[in-house]
């Protein structure tokens, strides 16, 4: 089941000091419509300038590895990382960011207070599926003994394993990002830094806006002037980042996340290799657009379309209702033209039963390939089970199947199929699918 695309009920305000320039700034959130994605807006420059997410030109951060950015016109918007993973964290597809400064407020140093206030402004679903991007193929970058990569998965999950030079800060931990487990476990945990590195950072420029209450800073001793929330926070806020690194594609992910010491630099070229994967595999889906309606059917060219069976495989000539990913009701016109009958039985032709549950296989294939989360993979014929053959098929008869599925998940199906000549039941069968490329 596809879940809806989320909006926030009203607008949302926060207020307060950017970490790194220690400049003021005031944010608005507001709600945007289905597909309108996730948009910021400069009001503080001429012409109010505006970016929306889904394009790698606009990411940026330079060469310091302290912060993700955007550019939006001949401006940018520092530290967006732990606003981005509020986002992401809650399941926000659609909503405008209008800021009247450049760099977004550090507040207690977390994603805290901005999950509280989207919540409080109200999280709605709209009417459009939401639109995810599940990776495909295991993607990798390391440098310096560092290390990110994603691999395929059901669900958007990040495991990220911390290992500095001090003794509270090595840690590993994993998390399912839902929005019950981000507001829980992961929005609270606070950006760190060693006593040691504070001074050389302000020195270059960074943190003009940190102090001990919005960042952790470990001493020989301990946490300087603050408490930890939790054991392991600093493993957490690196996890936080980089879920907020990635929600920059501008749209959901599917996919486990596994990092070792990586900080932005490295988050921001795995993303870029997501970004170019899913270009690759949207161009490839373009090969398979068609105009399914539900409830309306398909010749034998929007069929082709969708599954590559072709002469003499194909062995469905139109589809006559359709509901994607759901059921499909199709039909197969046998003459004495069928390859299959020069020699199976030539003497007395009929249709070969394999070939009667093959049919309906591939009546499965282009229901399931209908729906757009599937769309341009192939479905592999898996399994079957209670097959029965009822009466046999002859030249001349026109097969109507039905199909039904039973069970759905990312990456396998199972349905049902039966087949009628003049009303009367010829075979029936269950039967299991695999999705891939």
């Amino acid at each position: 089941m596809l879940l809806k695309q989320r909006t926030i009920c009203s607008e949302a305000r926060l207020g307060g000091t950017g970490l790194h320039t220690g400049h003021k700034v005031n944010v608005v959130f507001k709600p945007a419509q289905a597909g309108e994605g996730i948009v910021f807006k400069r009001t503080d420059m001429p012409g109010s300038p505006l970016v929306k997410l889904g394009s790698m030109a606009v990411i940026s951060g330079g060469d310091s590895g302290r912060y993700s950015a955007l550019k939006v016109g001949d401006g940018q918007i520092y530290t967006i990382e732990h606003m981005m993973g509020a986002l992401a964290g809650l399941g926000l597809d659609n909503i405008i960011i209008e800021m009247d400064g450049d760099e977004a407020p550090g507040l207690d140093g977390s994603a805290r207070e901005y999950v509280k206030a989207l919540m409080l402004a109200g999280i709605v679903d709209l009417e459009a599926d939401k639109t995810y991007f599940e990776v495909k193929e295991t993607l990798c970058v390391s440098r310096d003994g560092a290390s990110v990569m994603i691999v395929p998965a059901d669900d958007f999950k990040v495991s990220y394993a911390l290992e500095y030079a001090h003794p509270l800060l090595r840690a590993s931990v994993t998390f399912a990002v839902t929005p019950e487990n981000f507001e829980r476990d992961i929005a609270p945990c606070r950006t760190f830094c060693l006593k040691d590195e504070a001074d050389a950072l302000r020195a270059k420029g960074f943190g003009q806006g940190a102090n001990y209450a919005n960042t952790l800073v470990f001493g020989p001793e301990g946490v300087v002037q603050n408490t930890l929330r939790f054991p392991d926070e600093p493993a957490r806020h690196k996890l936080m980042d980089c879920v907020g690194d990635l929600y920059l594609l501008g749209i959901p992910l599917k996919g486990h996340v596994f990092a070792f010491k990586s900080g932005h630099n490295l988050n921001r070229e795995l993303l870029k290799k997501i970004a170019e994967q899913k270009i690759k595999y949207e161009s490839k889906r373009e090969v398979f657009k068609v105009d399914i309606k539900e409830g309306a059917g398909l010749d034998v060219r929007g069929i082709m379309n969708i599954i590559p069976h072709r002469y003499p495989f194909l062995l469905v000539d139109r589809i006559t209702e359709i509901e994607p990913g759901k059921r499909a009701v199709a039909i197969k016109n046998v003459t004495m033209n069928e390859a299959f009958f020069q020699g199976h039985f030539p003497a007395r032709p009929v249709m070969p039963g394999v070939l009667m549950v093959e049919a309906m296989a591939q009546v499965v294939g282009v229901t399931m390939l209908s729906n757009p989360e599937l769309r341009g993979k192939l479905a592999f014929f898996m399994s079957v089970d209670k097959v029965k053959f009822r009466k046999v098929i002859e030249p001349g008869d026109q097969v109507v199947m039905e199909v039904e599925v039973t069970k759905a998940r990312s990456r396998i199906a199972q349905a049902t199929g039966v087949c009628r000549v003049d009303g009367q039941v010829v075979c029936e069968a269950e039967m299991g699918f695999a999705f891939g490329e």
